[in-house]
């Protein structure tokens, strides 16, 4: 899972001109510093994306704002690993209803202010490696099968948008080095798995990913 502060930032970062976070949560603490340091370029509002009233709310006010919207990265998303059989119906729901549900509506409401705009716009999905395969280590059988759902909604999407000239990925990171995955570096063994690690041997940081997000 990626930060909205760090996947906004690698945006600007790759020249994006003004970028919004859509979040249920008011901007603080780290978010609120880097808005003064971008200095107008890095702005947010509310939404749930659980309701897709507020998401279509919320980029209504954008579009009213900027005159425009020209792309979507749909980052919004929820983690919990454990045991497949130790989930509960409340859980599952949970990840399902941010992950899968809330990202469609974001999508959607883009895709809707595109085709209103007549805007050669762009959706980009966050997915996850664990859409491929499983994490012995942190298993959560939900997890994934929430993000393969993102994969699949990435091809749909991008079939039936292609004729309003909408292009729809989506970008699968494995670990990267957030607030959440502070834990991964302290395992005791970790020196050891990087010896068998399938690609570079340390954890990947969000700016590496900012292309990915906006080329």
């Amino acid at each position: 899972m990626l930060s909205r502060l760090g996947v906004a930032e690698a945006c600007l970062d790759n020249g994006v001109q003004v970028v919004y976070s859509i979040d249920y949560a008011e901007p603080r603490g780290y978010f609120a510093t880097a808005q003064k340091r971008w200095q107008g370029k890095l702005k947010a509002v509310q939404a749930d994306v659980t309701k897709e009233a507020t998401i279509v709310s919320a980029v209504d006010q954008i579009v009213e704002s900027e005159g425009a919207l020209h792309g979507m990265v749909v980052n919004a998303g929820r983690t919990n690993h454990k045991a497949a059989l130790d989930f509960t119906e409340k859980e599952i729901h949970a990840l399902f209803d941010v992950n899968v549900f809330g990202a469609f509506y974001c999508a959607r409401a883009a895709a809707r202010a595109f085709i209103k705009l007549n805007i050669k716009g762009a959706v980009v999905f966050t997915a996850s490696m664990a859409s491929y395969r499983p994490n012995k280590r942190v298993p959560s059988a939900p997890y994934g099968a929430s993000k393969a759902g993102i994969r699949n909604m990435t091809h749909t999407l991008a079939m039936e948008w292609a004729k309003y000239n909408i292009r729809v990925n989506s970008v699968s990171p494995g670990l990267v080095d957030t607030a959440m995955t502070y834990w991964v570096p302290r395992q005791p063994d970790w020196e050891q798995q990087l010896k068998y690690y399938g690609g570079m041997p340390r954890l990947a940081q969000i700016q590496e990913l900012g292309g990915a997000y906006t080329s």
